[in-house]
C-alpha cells in the first residue's frame, strides 16, 4: 500500500503520482518518469550521485526551497527505484580532518 509505505510521505506520494499498481511497481518506474515527477511535484533536482552495487547509479535529489529529498537507485536497464525520502535537506561542506593540509 502506498499510504503505509516505509519510504515516507514524499516517496509514497511520488509513487502514487507514478501510478504504481503492483508490489514491484510501487517502488520502481522508468528513470525519466521518476526524475520528471520529483522535479514537477517537489522541485527536486539531482544533488549528488555515485556508483552502487551491480553497476546501479545512486542519486540524491533535493529541493533547497521545500527541503524535501529523495534517494533513488537506477539499474543498468533504466528502472529507477525510490530508496528513501524525507524533509529538512541541507547541503553540508565538510572540513578536512585536523592535520590534513588539503
Amino acid at each position: 500500500m502506498i499510504g503505509n509505505s516505509p519510504l515516507g510521505p514524499v516517496a509514497a506520494a511520488t509513487l502514487g503520482l507514478l501510478g504504481a499498481t503492483t508490489a514491484a511497481a510501487q517502488t520502481c518506474a522508468p528513470r525519466e518518469m521518476v526524475v520528471d515527477r520529483l522535479a514537477e511535484r517537489y522541485g527536486e533536482t539531482r544533488q549528488s550521485m555515485g556508483l552502487g552495487a551491480n553497476n546501479s547509479v545512486v542519486e540524491v535529489f533535493a529541493s533547497h526551497d521545500s527541503g524535501t529529498w529523495t534517494i533513488t537507485t537506477t539499474m543498468p536497464g533504466g528502472m529507477t527505484c525510490l530508496v528513501a525520502s524525507g524533509q529538512a535537506f541541507e547541503t553540508v561542506i565538510e572540513l578536512p580532518p585536523p592535520g590534513d593540509d588539503a
